[in-house]
């Protein structure tokens, strides 16, 4: 029986090539799996066939975009993930929602082997590799960019000489990554970390600088979940949906940072993810009124680490599942509505409301009908404060 081969396809130059040059090298027969996670261009239909016509056996294509919103992008949202606090694991996310994919396709196709198009320098190959062999221990994994040296320059040649339908101009001089929470630009004239991004590389995202009115917006969630806009009901990728437009408009989610990838190296790159960082920064703002003080403190350390392990292609690690257990009990009670002002670059918080609030205006005021018993107060300092205190007094003999 031929090998099969389940190649990850974008429908770009690449991985049409991809799809030859690994029959060529491996004799094998390839199934080509495209997934759609929000990221838009053209029609996944029009991706199958320029599959086939490329010479895969099979081609499928998933339509995953809620599936990626409800069971990636939502834990994210509860984690306030922010990778090196800012960057909302855009691509970081998707990774394990193809491999899904792909390793069901391997699964049903009786393949042994998943190729992917990623180089050897950056973090996505990981994420591929140890997300497949995390979920099916027994595939192979292949990257013919990286373990047969398919260059650029090869594949043009290659797709020339193959009368392939791709086309093969003018190459972007950007390196873009996008789906539903966010898109991703790196390289060309950005690898000199000196050089300002200009308008021209941002999709997501309106200039926040240029004069325009502000847009008020309600979020309500539900246990941690968005589930209204303004009062009208969404699902999870409707919300990302709206406030992508919205946050959008406002020039909100604008990230330019120097990151520090899985492999060592740190790379530069130009994020926009408006919806994403809107609706983290009104999930934040309503564990502030819901979560107890402890609970809140511990969550900030389980978030970054929640993070970390995402961004380093860790999303089915035992750990990483342990974790989503503790984030999403920390969320069973982060209930509310959130108001922010989206303006110029910025989403500012200016209301919150919950039934489950434990802001408490009785204990909180300063004014008449302050139920704070301040009386208690010194004698708290006193025993709080005792062992420092004793410590000094040591310290200061010595």
């Amino acid at each position: 029986m031929t090998e099969r081969v389940v190649l990850a396809y974008s429908g770009g130059l690449d991985t049409s090539v991809a799809i030859g040059w690994i029959a060529e090298e491996t004799g094998a027969e390839v199934i080509a799996v495209a997934v759609d996670v929000g990221q838009g261009g053209e029609d996944m239909d029009v991706i199958r066939k320029r599959a086939l016509a490329c010479g895969a056996v099979e081609a499928e294509v998933a339509d995953a975009k809620d599936e990626f919103a409800d069971g990636y992008c939502l834990p994210a949202i509860k984690a306030n993930a922010l990778y090196m606090d800012r960057y909302p694991l855009v691509s970081a996310l998707s990774r394990p929602a193809i491999v899904k994919h792909l390793v069901a396709a391997a699964e049903k196709h009786g393949a042994g082997t998943v190729a992917h198009g990623c180089t050897g320098k950056g973090n996505d190959q990981v994420r591929f590799e140890a997300g497949i062999v995390a979920l099916a221990p027994g595939l192979k994994c292949i990257a013919p960019v990286r373990d047969y040296a398919m260059t650029r320059d090869k594949a043009i040649a290659f797709c020339e000489q193959k009368n392939l339908p791709i086309a093969t101009t003018k190459k972007s001089p950007y390196s873009i990554d996008q789906n539903v929470f966010g898109r991703a630009v790196e390289t060309g004239f950005l690898e000199d970390i000196w050089n300002a991004p200009i308008e021209d590389i941002y999709d997501y995202t309106q200039n926040p600088a240029a004069p325009r009115e502000a847009d008020e917006v309600v979020i309500s969630f539900k246990a941690g979940v968005p589930v209204a806009i303004d009062g009208r009901p969404v699902t999870v990728l409707q919300a990302i949906q709206q406030l992508n437009e919205r946050a959008g408009a406002q020039g909100i989610g604008r990230i330019d940072m120097v990151e520090d990838r899985l492999v060592g190296i740190k790379s530069r790159e130009v994020y926009e993810a408006p919806g994403a960082i809107a609706l983290i920064t009104a999930h934040q703002e309503l564990e502030s009124v819901t979560v107890e003080r402890e609970l809140a403190r511990y969550k900030r350390q389980v978030e970054q680490r929640w993070g970390e392990l995402v961004y380093d292609g860790q999303w089915f690690s035992p750990l990483k599942r342990a974790l989503d257990g503790f984030i999403n009990e920390a969320n069973e009670h982060v209930t509310g509505d959130i108001r922010m002002t989206l303006h110029a670059g910025r989403a500012v918080v200016t209301g919150r409301r919950s039934d489950s609030s434990l802001y408490d205006f009785n204990l909180a005021t300063y004014d008449t009908g302050d139920t704070f018993d301040q009386s208690k107060a010194q004698g708290f300092i006193e025993i709080f404060g005792l062992s420092s205190k004793i410590a000094a007094k040591r310290d200061l003999q010595g």
